[in-house]
């Protein structure tokens, strides 16, 4: 590692009814991977976008390259050398990759036309040196995979000759191999001598990129730290601010009879084929696989998105049709989807109103709504589930993804669903608030739910599980109980291994 190149001082934000962050040090060296962890509200986003000019901090200083910083928005921080590749890209799909990348910079020819050659041999260049010549830099982002379009938001960071790269949860979208290429590409920025800024809540990352971690909570900063100079347990422990003995809570309670059954499950996609499961009730049930083996085409089959090409679906016995997610949620299932901003939220519209929304209805037969009615389940529903928020009334878009994953679950509370379908539940959020859903999961199963739970986190899916089933390539291809498996042998069936004569 290099020189110190950047180094913000006692920052302090302040934004109506909450402290984001309070006189927090930072600093970042050369060729460093320096990682910035702590649960969904702990101010990590709101430093990186002070350090990005997306906000002026009300208290401290930034300094880069050792003189202060005085930025009035991203365009100045880029013009410094400080760009951001975010969760989200901001790619247009029609554009070709060459026009995505320089996008409002394009070269010029000398009586003023876009010069094309010119920005795709640029283009050409860039992803040449993130050894990702295979990428067709003529043809529009939305014929690339999520991982492809990923090297394309590396390659336009690139393009500015960065000196510094914030990362904002560059994983979340990627399969395991995917996240690997990622960060093969992070070490080779590395050996250039930019200096990393990553954010991110997956653990397992961290000692494969990282230098340094820098742990923030409820705005303050609580301690940097060596990548090798404490334990996962003592991490969690400085991100939630208590002992963390046991991530994954389950009780011991009776599985009460068949809930839900499939059999011989297809679709006309043909990414799932031939599925027959049972879900009891009182059961949680992990369905593990590879990104792409079926498992959310499965969940949306019984939800009613997709059409049922064969097989049948039964609901406490009796067979069902689902023919969409009204008649499923008329049948007492309901979907916490993976995709929480495009299926599960109206990301405009209040908490309050997220919350009640699917169980309007049953709150209010005789339709006619009372406010206080619904400010009053809403503030049970934060109260319970430690929703982060200023007020119900706040539009669910300026929640952190924790936050947010919690209003989706407020909505099954309040409608409560015998069968409910969580799919990638924790995806994208930090340990104590993914601990909060654990323990409500165990809650529900408690309860007598049967609960259905699709993740591409291994220790998640045996934590949680009461049996695991494992898809590959659209099939179910083995089934085992609680403590009768190994993440290996998982592992394995998810890959194929075994399966089929291999």
């Amino acid at each position: 590692m290099g020189k110190t190149i950047l180094t913000a001082v006692g920052i302090t934000k302040v934004f109506p009814g909450m402290k984001a962050l309070d006189k927090v040090d930072f600093d970042l060296r050369a060729g460093e991977v320096h990682i910035l962890v702590g649960e969904n509200g702990a101010g990590k986003s709101t430093l990186a976008k002070v350090i990005l000019g997306v906000y002026k901090q009300d208290e401290g200083e930034v300094f880069f390259e050792g003189e202060k910083m005085e930025v009035s928005g991203t365009k100045d921080a880029i013009a410094k050398g400080i760009v951001a590749v975010y969760q989200e890209f901001t790619l247009i799909p029609y554009l070709s990759v060459a026009q995505n990348i320089f996008l409002n910079r394009e070269f010029r020819t000398k009586l003023g036309f876009i010069d094309h050659k010119k920005m795709e041999s640029e283009a050409e260049a860039l992803l040449k040196s993130l050894n990702c010549e295979y990428i067709n830099i003529k043809a529009p982002v939305k014929q690339l995979s999520v991982a492809e379009q990923q090297m394309v938001e590396i390659a336009k960071a690139l393009s500015y000759k960065p000196r510094v790269i914030i990362f904002d949860e560059p994983t979340s979208a990627l399969s395991d191999r995917e996240a690997e290429s990622l960060f093969a590409q992070i070490h080779n920025l590395k050996k250039k001598g930019i200096g990393i800024v990553y954010v991110s809540h997956r653990m397992e990352e961290f000692p494969k990129i990282g230098d340094r971690i820098t742990v923030l909570r409820d705005g303050k900063k609580i301690a940097t730290i060596g990548i090798n100079d404490c334990t996962d347990h003592e991490l969690i422990t400085m991100m939630v601010g208590r002992d963390v003995s046991q991530v994954y809570v389950r009780t011991q309670n009776e599985h009460k009879g068949e809930a839900l059954r499939t059999e011989d499950l297809s679709d006309y996609s043909g990414k799932v084929k031939g599925v027959s499961i049972v879900l009891n009730r009182g059961e949680i049930v992990g369905i593990a696989g590879l990104v792409g083996s079926g498992r959310t085409e499965l969940a949306q089959l019984i939800y009613g998105i997709n059409p049922i090409k064969t097989g049948k679906v039964y609901v406490n016995g009796r067979e069902m049709m689902p023919k969409s997610p009204v008649n499923a949620v008329k049948h007492g299932i309901g979907l916490v989807s993976e995709d929480r901003k495009k299926y599960g939220l109206a990301l405009g519209e209040a908490i309050a109103f997220n919350a009640i929304s699917v169980s309007l209805k049953k709150i209010f037969p005789k339709f006619f709504m009372n406010k206080r009615k619904i400010y009053d389940i809403a503030k049970q529903n934060v109260d319970q589930l430690r929703i982060v928020t200023t007020s119900v009334h706040k539009q669910c878009k300026f929640l952190s993804g924790g936050n947010q994953q919690k209003v989706v679950l407020a909505k099954w509370l309040n409608f409560n669903p015998q069968i409910i379908i969580f799919d990638e539940p924790t995806r994208g959020i930090d340990v104590g608030a993914k601990m909060e859903i654990y323990k409500l999961m165990d809650r529900l199963a408690a309860e007598g739910k049967a609960i259905l739970m699709i993740s591409s986190e291994l220790p998640e899916v045996i934590g949680m599980s009461d049996r695991i089933y494992v898809m590959h390539e659209g099939r179910m291809v083995d089934e085992c109980k609680r403590g009768e498996f190994t993440a290996e042998q998982i592992g394995s069936r998810m890959l194929g291994l075994g399966v089929g004569g291999r």
